[in-house]
């Protein structure tokens, strides 16, 4: 029998004749007049097709979550718009302070949350720079490595800021050889 599409009729001996409400991968959702919701395998040889509903949406249309997707990747690339990055629970409502050498000088005081969100600015800008020296068309690939090595080098020199992360999947990474 061929894939049947929602909507389809058929018709079912014990169950008698219901509509398609669902096609997965190895089975078919059908609402029977007698039977309610039932799910019947594809394979099953007691499912007669009656009418035959045309598929109102082409097979290679996206689904929702796959547009979500590529939303997401598609802000994240131009925008910079990524996921929250947890400051660690330690420094939740700390300060930190500058003090000056010279005394006479006063200390600044700056949230640490404040530091915190402009050191992940900082990240996810590097991240989107990273993205548009991969994508650059007029950038040989020797050029793209040297940039690459550069900014690999600037997180490594961001390592100091991983103490204020939650968890070490956000940390910064530089080159392993440093």
């Amino acid at each position: 029998m061929e894939e049947l599409t929602v909507g389809s009729r058929v018709e079912h001996p014990r169950y008698g004749q219901g509509i398609i409400s669902r096609v997965n991968l190895a089975a078919y959702e059908v609402y029977f007049e007698k039977g309610g919701r039932v799910e019947i395998t594809k394979r099953n040889p007691d499912l007669t097709l009656l009418e035959l509903k045309e598929e109102t949406r082409p097979r290679n249309m996206l689904t929702l979550a796959e547009v979500e997707a590529v939303l997401s990747s598609l802000l994240e690339r131009f925008n910079g718009v990524t996921a929250a990055v947890p400051l660690g629970d330690k420094w939740k409502g700390g300060t930190m302070i500058l003090k000056p050498g010279n005394n006479a000088l006063a200390p600044k005081e700056i949230p640490i949350e404040t530091f915190f969100h402009k050191i992940v600015m900082l990240r996810d800008r590097l991240r989107v720079l990273e993205q548009n020296i991969n994508a650059h068309a007029l950038l040989t690939d020797e050029e793209k490595v040297n940039l690459q090595q550069y900014i690999t080098r600037i997180y490594g020199s961001l390592t100091t800021f991983n103490v204020l992360f939650a968890g070490k999947e956000d940390y910064f990474v530089g080159s392993k050889s440093e």
